[in-house]
């Protein structure tokens, strides 16, 4: 094996072994330093509901902030392993055209040595001094088919060293781009962990009733919004039927439920939303993007009126939540972090639209 092929399998071996996929820690916390027992007259008085409301909202406030970095980190993730996949190949071929090349190289010097045994004469000259008129005949043919090969190779030569070099080429904008991404992915990650650890700070100041309070609240926000949908005689219109990769979806959403939230998850123990349904289809044989924001820009658009169980509802004006319609007016979806995948209503968010992931899209 020549030096230069051992470098660039060298190199290209490197290039796949330097393909990772940034892991997503955890939040650590520190724990609390041992307060003074305060006496009974000390204890707070509980929060009006009144404050606990503005908790709620800042509560949602952060929450939703959290879901669209979400939404970058998964997107860059998504970019990144697709970046990878594309330098392996690179990196495979680079391989390819290297061993390509030295077998060229070695017919050329193998070519160029013949002619050094003959005398440093070219094939014409030989033909040229013959005196045997046949040999001159059979030798025109000869030199013909020896010219036509030695420019065949050369041209041959050429173009895998092109390729060669715009391989490396692509390779070096792809890796530009996998590390560009890499620094995306790192930032979303500090913004969710920001968020989830700002949240977290304002939940953990609250005494357990206040706690039970606020997620008495924030069901009661939820179920108003709910009525208000179906006040409106939505359900009425909706009577569309699941296709059968539409049931599978609905089945394997459905059996996640009580599985915990996590922020760029794919199961099969934690999911984020969109990890939610995005898995959901690939088990039915459909593979959809991978966040809410794509799923709603590159799925089909379906009315509200003609949606049907499978289909995905996307939520608030960035598009930054989704959730699979299981018929009767819920969902099942993954909410935030702190909660389980579970059963809701499907108004109970402000919705953008639906969209329609399964090949009978256009079915009803």
């Amino acid at each position: 094996m020549g030096r230069g092929k051992r470098g660039l399998i060298a190199t290209a071996v490197t290039v796949v072994c330097a393909i990772t996929v940034l892991a997503a820690p955890g939040t650590a916390f520190a724990s609390p330093s041992p307060s003074p027992t305060p006496t009974p007259s000390a204890s707070p008085a509980p929060a009006p509901s009144k404050d606990l409301e503005a908790v709620r909202e800042k509560l949602d406030k952060l929450y939703r902030a959290a879901a669209r970095a979400t939404d970058e980190y998964n997107a860059a993730e998504e970019k990144a392993d697709k970046q990878s996949a594309e330098i392996v190949e690179l990196a495979k071929k680079i391989v390819k055209g290297q061993e390509r090349l030295d077998e060229l190289k070695t017919r050329a010097g193998a070519a160029a040595a013949s002619q050094y045994r003959g005398g440093g004469l070219p094939p014409e000259a030989h033909l040229m001094l013959s005196d045997d008129p046949q040999e001159f005949l059979e030798g025109v043919g000869r030199v013909r088919q020896g010219q036509h090969a030695t420019k065949g190779l050369l041209g041959e030569l050429t173009r895998t060293q092109q390729d060669l070099k715009q391989y490396a080429k692509d390779a070096s904008a792809q890796w530009k781009k996998l590390e560009a991404g890499r620094k995306a992915k790192a930032a979303a990650q500090k913004k969710i962990e920001k968020q989830i650890a700002q949240a977290e700070k304002v939940e953990s100041q609250l005494r357990k009733e206040e706690q039970k309070r606020l997620a008495e609240l924030e069901k009661e926000a939820a179920d108003k919004a709910q009525t208000a949908w179906l006040g409106s005689g939505i359900l009425d219109d909706i009577s569309g039927k699941a296709t059968e990769q539409g049931k599978k979806a609905v089945a394997y959403a459905t059996a996640q439920i009580g599985k915990p939230y996590q922020w760029g998850a794919e199961g099969p123990k934690t999911y984020d939303c969109s990890g939610l349904t995005s898995q959901a289809w690939i088990s039915a044989g459909r593979g959809i993007p991978r966040t809410s924001q794509e799923q709603w820009k590159r799925l089909r658009h379906i009315d509200v009126r003609d949606m049907r169980p499978g289909d995905l509802i996307i939520y608030f004006d960035d598009a930054s939540h989704v959730a699979m319609y299981v018929g009767d007016g819920a969902i099942v979806h993954a909410p935030r972090p702190g909660r389980t995948v579970t059963i809701a209503g499907a108004g109970s968010m402000p919705i953008l639209g639906v969209v329609r992931p399964d090949a009978e899209a256009g079915s009803d």
